[in-house]
């Protein structure tokens, strides 16, 4: 019974994932609707320029390394936003120790527990990935794997 419920939703959010297509130049932004660490309503603001994407630990790290420091207010002022996937990490984890240490971060962070919702976007391992936005649309993905990397695209002196 539990392997035909899972078969099933598999064949009903297999179709939806395809619709939305890979994160490619020229194409859209898929529309994400997930939650932030406070568990409100997030998504990706149609002025957004640039997403920080963080799919690991090191990649995590790095993004936190780099924005702990920051004002609230320093993403939106640079019209980005961050978005962790912390499907792979273990729920005990995710709920004892990550996300109660994102809660006391000066900024949002949209989380995707869910592995299927962004397995097709852009990662390399040990790397944050920098998707470029226009009017909701992708320009351009890069890969930051350095504090340096990640400072210069977020435009801030070393």
């Amino acid at each position: 019974m539990k392997k035909t419920l899972m078969t099933l939703a598999l064949a009903v959010l297999l179709p939806l994932c395809a619709i939305a297509g890979p994160i490619e130049p020229g194409r859209p932004l898929p529309a994400l609707r997930l939650k932030n660490q406070h568990d409100q309503d997030w998504q990706v603001p149609a002025s957004t320029r640039l997403v920080v994407f963080a799919a690991g630990r090191k990649a995590s790290n790095l993004v936190m390394a780099v924005l702990g420091p920051q004002h609230q207010g320093f993403l939106a002022s640079r019209h980005a936003v961050y978005l962790a996937d912390m499907s792979q990490m273990p729920g005990l984890i995710t709920r004892t120790f990550a996300l109660p240490s994102l809660r006391e971060q000066p900024f949002e962070v949209g989380v995707s527990l869910d592995e299927t919702l962004l397995a097709g976007w852009p990662r390399h391992a040990d790397a944050v990935t920098l998707i470029g936005l226009e009017a909701g649309r992708v320009t351009h993905f890069q890969y930051a794997s350095s504090e340096a990397q990640l400072r210069t695209a977020l435009d801030l002196a070393p």
